[in-house]
C-alpha cells in the first residue's frame, strides 16, 4: 500500500487544492472504504512530496474560519504523475498476465 500513496495523492491534487483530512476522505470514498489512511500515515508523505518539489502548500482560512494547510500539485509533480501512471500500467499489465486475466503472448 505504501507504493500507492504518491500516485494517489498526486492524482487527487491534480483535480485541485486540498487539505489533509479531505485527502484522507477522498481516498476512503474512492476505495469504497477499503483504504483508510490516518493522519500519521498521510502527513509524512505530504511533507516528503513537498520536499521533493512535487507539491506545495499554503495556509488558508477555510469557509468556517479555520486555518488549514492546503496542498497543490506543482508542474514537476504533474510530470512525476505521468511517470507514475506509466509505471503502474506496466506493472498492472504484467500482473494481469501472471494472474490469467490477460492472455500471454
Amino acid at each position: 500500500m505504501a507504493a500507492s500513496t504518491k500516485p494517489l495523492i498526486l492524482s487527487i491534487l491534480k483535480e485541485g487544492k486540498s487539505y489533509g483530512y479531505l485527502i484522507i476522505q477522498k481516498v476512503k470514498d474512492l476505495s469504497g472504504g477499503i483504504l483508510e489512511w490516518s493522519d500519521g500515515m498521510l502527513y509524512p508523505v505530504l511533507h516528503r512530496l513537498e520536499k521533493e518539489g512535487y507539491i506545495e502548500s499554503e495556509w488558508m482560512i477555510s469557509e468556517n474560519g479555520r486555518r488549514r494547510k492546503y496542498y497543490s500539485i506543482t508542474e514537476q509533480g504533474k510530470l512525476e504523475l505521468i511517470a507514475e501512471k506509466e509505471d503502474w500500467l506496466s506493472v498492472q499489465a504484467v500482473l494481469a498476465k501472471l494472474w490469467g486475466i490477460l492472455p500471454t503472448e
